[in-house]
């Protein structure tokens, strides 16, 4: 869950994916791609309500998907209620691949958790709210994982699989790729989005027509990187 101040998450998320495979395959000595070719999923939060219910996702994430009973027990980096808007995590400099004589990795990061401005505006208690939401999540998945007979693996397995080995049975995965999320009982948001995210559709694709026809002037809908990062095209003023 990040705010994107700058318009730079495309060159943060290459550069985070290029690196943290780099330093993977070296440590882990292996030999080919390690992310798969599907585009990052990307998902504009257009409410408050889709803010708390992402947040509230991240955090029940390892019982989601069946790995720990409750959340606060996944072995690896886990939010917890308490660290909402307080958490503050230190990384040291992996040992691999990272030289430390390169002034660009320091010998350590830190990452101060903020909650998202102003959410505090739209609910008397959103990290309540999103506590609650977390564990309603965290519940429906024990839920359904009874229901089909199924078991969660536990954390002292989950630290006993082996990186090496690879799954043999085939899953679908990401059959949908939202752009963005209004949450529950928002469909009067949610019918703005799609007329907005319609609009900047079609004015990307004229000003797109018009660039390829040699019309270096045509300006692109807000929004717009590809184009205004590679090619330096201009960026319309929509107000």
């Amino acid at each position: 869950m990040l705010t994107d101040t700058l318009g730079n998450l495309p060159d943060f998320l290459q550069e985070f994916h290029r690196v943290t495979a780099l330093a993977m395959k070296v440590y882990r000595k292996w030999e080919g791609p390690v992310w798969d070719s599907e585009r990052p999923s990307m998902v504009v939060l257009k409410t408050p309500q889709a803010i708390v219910e992402k947040i509230a996702y991240v955090m029940a994430n390892p019982t989601a998907v069946g790995a720990v009973r409750y959340a606060e027990q996944w072995p690896g980096l886990v939010t917890r209620g308490k660290d909402l808007g307080k958490a503050v995590w230190t990384a040291k400099r992996p040992e691999v691949f990272f030289d430390p004589s390169n002034d660009r990795w320091p010998e350590q990061a830190t990452l101060c958790l903020q909650m998202p401005a102003n959410l505090e505006n739209f609910f008397s208690d959103p990290v309540a709210l999103i506590k609650e939401e977390s564990q309603r999540l965290q519940q429906q998945a024990r839920q359904e994982l009874e229901a089909k007979g199924r078991h969660f693996l536990g954390a002292e397995r989950v630290l006993k699989i082996s990186p090496y080995q690879r799954a043999t049975s085939w899953e679908e995965i990401r059959s949908l790729n939202p752009t963005f999320a209004v949450g529950r009982g928002q469909s009067e948001a949610r019918k703005l989005a799609i007329k907005a995210l319609k609009a900047f559709r079609r004015a990307y694709r004229a000003a797109l027509d018009l660039w390829r026809g040699g019309e270096r002037t045509a300006a692109f809908p807000p929004g717009t990187w590809w184009m205004a990062t590679f090619h330096g095209a201009a960026i319309a003023d929509w107000g």
